[in-house]
C-alpha cells in the first residue's frame, strides 16, 4: 500500500504498520511497492483549499484505481461532514488510534467503507447580509431569543431533574417556545425572504463546521445488506442507550416507562430486519409493504407485552399481549410516511439514492445517512401510532397502567389530560400544520440523532397530496397563499407610509418648528432691543 505523508511521521506510521501487521508492504514512494498499490493512505495535515484537496483526490482515485483511498485527518479540520463526505474517498479517519487506522484498513481492502469523524467545536464564521429593516430584524432577534431560551431549557434536561414537576414545567416551557416560533415564523414570513434561517432543520442542510457532529460509519460490503447492516447496529445502539424528547410536541411513547418504550422501538427494529430479509427471500413485491405493516406492528406489540404476562382485569387474569391485540386498531396509517420505495429500494435492490440532487450508490455516508433517517422517522411515528393504542387500553384497564405507564400516568386525571392533548395536537396537525406543510412541499422527519428523537424538515413536492385535501384543509392552505400573494402590496403600503411620515415629520412639521422657534427668537430680540 502506498502511504503519503511526511518523511518523519511517515516513515514512523509505516514502521507501526508493518511491525504490526508483518504481511503488510507499506512504501512512501511508488517505487518502493510491487506493481500498483492495493490501497492509497493520504495524511492531511491542514486544510488550505477544499476546491484543491477535492482535485487531489479525485486525481488520486482516478489514477490509483481500482485501490481504495484513505485520508487520515487531524483532530482540528476547518471543513464541514458534508464537504468531507463529498469528497468520494472510501475512507476518513479523524483522530484514533493505531488499532482504528489498522483496523480501517483491513475493512477497505475487504471491499468496504469506513467513516470516523470526531465533532467539531469550533465557532461557525459569521454570513455577511444586507441592512435589516424594522421587521427583519424583530424577527431575527426573536428567534434568537427562542432559540436561546431553548438552548437553556434543554441543558437543564439533560439529565432529565428528578422532580417530576420541576421536568414537566421545563418541558411545557420548552413546547411552549417551539410553538412561539413556528407561529413568529408563520405570521412574519414573508420578511424573512432573502435571509438565512438558522433555526430551521432541513435534510439537505447538516451542521457546518462549527457544529460538526461525530459520524462511525463502517461498512462490510458494498451491497444494500451491508448497508442495512450498517443502519440496522447504528439504530439499535441509538436505543440502547436511551433517548429523549426533542420534537418539541407531545409523542405519546413519552407515557410509556423508559424500559418498555425501549422494547418497543427495539422490537420495531427486530420485526423490520425480519420483513426485509422476508422480502429479500421470497422475492416479495416492495407495494404489499403497506399491507404486512399491520401484522408487523401486532408482532411488536406481542413481544413488546411479552406474550406469558399475566395481571388482573375485573377480577380475573389476562394475558396482556392476547388482550391488546383484540382492542387495538393497528391498522391505522400515517398519512406524513413518505413513500416506502424511497427506503425499500436501495436497501433491497441497491438502487441509487437521490441526495441534493445527486444520485448516489447506497453505500455512500451521505445516502446511508438519508436512509438512515428514513428508517428512524418510521420506527417513531409507528411506535407512535401503537403508543396512542397503549393509552387508550390504559384508559379503561387501571391495572395495566402501572405495568406500562410511568409513575406520573398512574392518576386517571394525568392520563385524560395526556390523552385530551394528544388529541388536540393530533386534529390541530391535521388541520393546520399539515395543509402548510404540503403547500410548502416540506415533509416532517423525526430522526434518532445524539440521544435525542429531533425534527428534521424534507423539501419534496407534494402537489398530489394537496390536491387530496379535504375542504377545511384547503382553506387552510389559500390563506397562506393568499397571506403571500399580499404580503408585498403591505409591505410596499407599510413603506409608504413610513416614507410619508417622514415627510410630515421632517418637511412640514420641521419647518413650522423651525418658523415658530424663529419668531420666537426674533421677538426676544426685538424686546431685548427695546430694554
Amino acid at each position: 500500500m502506498l502511504l503519503l505523508a511526511p518523511e518523519p511521521f511517515g516513515e514512523s506510521l509505516a514502521l507501526q504498520l508493518t511491525s504490526r501487521m508483518p504481511g503488510w508492504n507499506v512504501g512512501l514512494k511508488v517505487e518502493q511497492l510491487r506493481g500498483s498499490p492495493s490501497m492509497v493512505i493520504w495524511s492531511i495535515d491542514a486544510l488550505l483549499s477544499l476546491p484543491a484537496l477535492q482535485q487531489e483526490v479525485r486525481q488520486l482515485q482516478e489514477r490509483w484505481q481500482p485501490a481504495p483511498l484513505l485520508l487520515l485527518l487531524p483532530e482540528t479540520f476547518g471543513a464541514s461532514r458534508d464537504q468531507l463526505l463529498a469528497l468520494g474517498a472510501e475512507g476518513l479517519l479523524q483522530g484514533g488510534g493505531l488499532t482504528d487506522l489498522t483496523s480501517s484498513i483491513e475493512t477497505l481492502l475487504s471491499g468496504g467503507r469506513v467513516v470516523r469523524l470526531q465533532s467539531s467545536s469550533e465557532p461557525s464564521r459569521p454570513t455577511s447580509s444586507s441592512a435589516m429593516g424594522l421587521g427583519q430584524w424583530l424577527l431575527v432577534s426573536g428567534l434568537q431569543q427562542i432559540s436561546h431560551d431553548l438552548q437553556v431549557i434543554e441543558a437543564m434536561l439533560q439529565p432529565p431533574p428528578e422532580a417530576g414537576l420541576l421536568r414537566f414545567l421545563l418541558e411545557g416551557r420548552c413546547r411552549e417556545l417551539n410553538q412561539a416560533r413556528a407561529l413568529l415564523l408563520w405570521l412574519w414570513g414573508p420578511l424573512q425572504m432573502g435571509l438565512e434561517d438558522p433555526f430551521v432543520n432541513s435534510i439537505e442542510s447538516r451542521p457546518s463546521s462549527g457544529d460538526r457532529e461525530p459520524t462511525a460509519i463502517t461498512l462490510r460490503q458494498r451491497n444494500a445488506v451491508a448497508v442495512w447492516d450498517s443502519i440496522h447496529d447504528r439504530l439499535d445502539q441509538a436505543v440502547k442507550a436511551g433517548l429523549s424528547n426533542g420534537t418539541g410536541r407531545l409523542l405519546a411513547i413519552e407515557a410509556l416507562q423508559t424500559e418498555r418504550r425501549r422494547e418497543l422501538l427495539l422490537a420495531l427494529l427486530q420485526q423490520l430486519d425480519q420483513l426485509l430479509d422476508r422480502l429479500r427471500r421470497q422475492e416479495l413485491d416492495p407495494d404489499c409493504w403497506n399491507d404486512l405493516q399491520p401484522e408487523l406492528r401486532r408482532q411488536a406489540l406481542t413481544e413488546m407485552a411479552g406474550s406469558y404476562v399475566r395481571i388482573p382485569r375485573d377480577g380475573s387474569l389476562l394475558p396482556v399481549a392476547a388482550a391488546l391485540l383484540d382492542d387495538a386498531d393497528l391498522t391505522d396509517v400515517d398519512e406524513d410516511l413518505p413513500d416506502p420505495i424511497g427506503m425499500l429500494a436501495p436497501l433491497l435492490a441497491d438502487q441509487p439514492v437521490l441526495v441534493n440532487g445527486q444520485l448516489l450508490p447506497a453505500d455512500d455516508p451521505r445516502a446511508l445517512l438519508q436512509l438512515e433517517t428514513l428508517v428512524s422517522n418510521w420506527l417513531v411515528r409507528t411506535a407512535e401510532l401503537i403508543g396512542a393504542e397503549l393509552l387508550e387500553a390504559c384508559g379503561g384497564w387501571p391495572e395495566l397502567r402501572r405495568y406500562l405507564l410511568g409513575e406520573r400516568l398512574l392518576a386517571t386525571r394525568e392520563l385524560d389530560r395526556l390523552r385530551n392533548q394528544l388529541n388536540s395536537q393530533l386534529r390541530w396537525a391535521d388541520w393546520v400544520e399539515r395543509p402548510i406543510q404540503l403547500y410548502e412541499s416540506r415533509r416532517l422527519l423525526f430522526e434518532l440523532r445524539d440521544g435525542r428523537i429531533e425534527p428534521r424538515l424534507l423539501t419534496e413536492p407534494r402537489d398530489e397530496e394537496l390536491n387530496q385535501l379535504g375542504w377545511w384543509q384547503r382553506q387552510v392552505a389559500l390563506l397562506l397563499e393568499t397571506r403571500d400573494a399580499l404580503a408585498p402590496q403591505v409591505q410596499i403600503v407599510i413603506q409608504r407610509l413610513g416614507d410619508l411620515a417622514v415627510v410630515l415629520l421632517t418637511r412640514v412639521l420641521g419647518r413650522a418648528i423651525g418658523l415658530i422657534g424663529r419668531g420666537i427668537a426674533q421677538g426676544m430680540g426685538r424686546g431685548l432691543g427695546r430694554g
